[in-house]
């Protein structure tokens, strides 16, 4: 019997008994499991590109509960690559702007996306069941296109037996046992990975001693869409700091802090949880609005890694390689690059047009990635959440002198928000013969800017991609891959900032996944030959 850990708040794939499971193990090239937001936009990623994905989950649909909120602007820009983007914006609540209080004085606010020329905002708030329900619905458009891509909900991996070469699942089924064989397993089950546990494999780092309340609450309330942040908050029972978000249909987040020594049970008490939530609301606005209770739940801060993402032809993705704490929203959004990262990687090899060990540079570049995240995530805890009398002061002086000074605002560290990761001086980027602006330096992911007729990300649309501005260009053939030419003759002001700074003219290669291979002042197309080698590893 399939067990049930929670309750869904959608089902987006029921159980439906197929053919495979009265039959002898059939061979799949990838089987994903997990069909939370990172194994979804991988199967939907290696769909499209014509690379069989089986996903299989051991419940329907996804989970009851906001859980992850905060989607940035590159999670959208790869969404949009997809083709689920377009509802997540509609449904989310935008927002580029938030604000840092001290007690009952705010200290100083900030924007996020202060820049016009994107597509997508900073980040939106959306509930994590509807970026899924999203995801799935981009699936099925897929699928009815002919994308070859199965969803098995109520499929619940018991074992794995490891081969050469393939993954034997043992699979349990509403109807029983049976079993699967996949050359690629890709485990994106969280942060409490079975198969992980299954193979015997650790998982490290720091779990931080403070308790953190969430409280998901329905109500009519006049609070601007930012994010509201609060140091020693001046409501009583929130602790050390508290939260407030917008999320869609009138739910608002409220995190607050408390402490190391609780009894979570008594935490989880309604009326408990109401008169914290009476107290930050009547501080506010001076009167409680009605509301009622629509998920509640308590964490604990943790930053972990797996030593290493990839076991042979087991390869981790999101939560179940890595986890940070929720302030800095760099879960989801860090899970979702490992997604766009592995998937043209896993496409190459296999149709034998790269070799398996580019898989070994998913695992380099994304625990690189792993580890920035949880660098910033352990430094934003130790600021929210000081433990000694001099941290303590130190903290308390930073804020004071935020509010008054521009310059010590930078130290201030409610959860430093996610951004994408740049892969600097990693063996598969480079030359950068150009010496144009950081932030599309080779490494970088694009940045979007206007074109004519839209926006630069829509033309990156996941091949090998040729970006020629103020110049000319043509195809190039290397390594069986072709690599398509976008030709900009007259660059945007936007453009022209964010690529060409001082040059009149440049070429850019690009990865699938929108990141910056190497970049120079003309068409070369022998350079670009070589740059492609070198992206996929075939270099030596």
């Amino acid at each position: 019997m399939v067990a049930v850990r929670y309750q869904t708040a959608f089902t987006l794939y029921p159980y439906a008994k197929v053919p495979a499971q009265s039959q002898a193990p059939l061979r799949h090239p990838v089987v994903i499991v997990g069909g939370g937001p990172i194994g979804l936009a991988l199967a939907l990623d290696l769909g499209l590109k014509g690379t069989p994905a089986l996903v299989l989950d051991d419940h329907e649909g996804a989970g009851l509960g906001s859980k992850a909120i905060c989607f940035a602007k590159r999670t959208l820009d790869i969404s949009h690559r997809l083709g689920a983007a377009a509802p997540m914006l509609d449904k989310g609540v935008v927002w580029n702007t938030g604000r840092v209080f001290h007690a009952d004085g705010q200290v100083f606010e900030f924007n996020l996306l202060p820049e016009d020329g994107h597509r997508y905002p900073a980040f939106i708030n959306l509930q994590q069941p509807y970026f899924e329900r999203y995801l799935v619905e981009a699936i099925e458009k897929a699928q009815a296109d002919g994308a070859p891509i199965e969803i098995r909900g109520a499929n619940q991996v018991t074992a794995i037996t490891r081969a050469d070469g393939f993954t034997t699942l043992d699979v349990d089924t509403p109807d029983g046992p049976y079993r699967v064989e996949a050359d690629y397993l890709i485990a994106c089950d969280g942060a409490r990975s079975p198969l992980r546990d299954m193979m015997g494999l650790t998982f490290d780092g720091r779990v931080f001693e403070d308790n953190f309340l969430i409280a998901d609450v329905h109500m009519k309330a006049d609070f601007p869409t930012e994010r509201w942040f609060w140091f020693d908050p001046p409501f009583e029972g929130a602790g050390q700091s508290a939260l407030l978000h917008k999320q869609p249909d009138d739910i608002w987040r409220i995190d607050f802090q408390l402490g190391w020594d609780i009894d979570r049970k008594a935490e989880l008490d309604p009326d408990r949880i109401r008169a914290r939530v009476d107290a930050m609301l009547s501080s506010q606005t001076g009167t409680v609005p009605d509301y009622e209770l629509e998920w509640t739940s308590i964490y604990t801060f943790q930053c972990r890694r797996m030593q290493t993402f990839r076991h042979g032809n087991v390869i981790f993705a999101g939560d179940s390689a890595h986890q940070v704490s929720p302030f800095g929203a760099r879960g989801a959004n860090s899970g979702v690059q490992d997604a766009d990262n592995l998937a043209w990687k896993l496409d190459l090899v296999l149709r034998g047009l790269a070799d398996d060990s580019l898989l070994d540079s998913y695992a380099t570049e994304r625990e690189f990635g792993a580890d920035e995240n949880i660098l910033n995530s352990s430094r934003a805890t130790d600021f929210m959440t000081p433990k000694t009398e001099i941290s303590t002061i130190f903290r308390n002086a930073v804020l004071d002198l935020a509010g008054r000074h521009a310059f010590a605002r930078p130290l201030v560290n409610s959860g430093r928000l996610s951004v994408p990761c740049t892969y600097d001086g990693f063996p598969h980027f480079g030359p950068d013969a150009l010496q144009g602006p950081a932030a599309t330096r080779p490494g970088a992911p694009c940045v979007d800017a206007p074109v004519e007729d839209g926006f630069l990300l829509d033309h990156l649309d996941g091949r090998f991609i040729i970006l020629a501005l103020g110049c000319t260009a043509e195809a190039v053939s290397a390594q069986g891959i072709d690599a398509g030419v976008v030709e900009i003759a007259s660059p945007s002001d936007a453009l022209t900032r964010r690529y060409l700074g001082e040059a009149k003219q440049a070429v850019y290669l690009i990865r699938p996944d929108q990141h910056v291979v190497a970049r120079w002042p003309g068409f070369d197309a022998d350079a670009i030959a070589a740059a492609i080698a070198r992206a996929i590893g075939k270099d030596s």
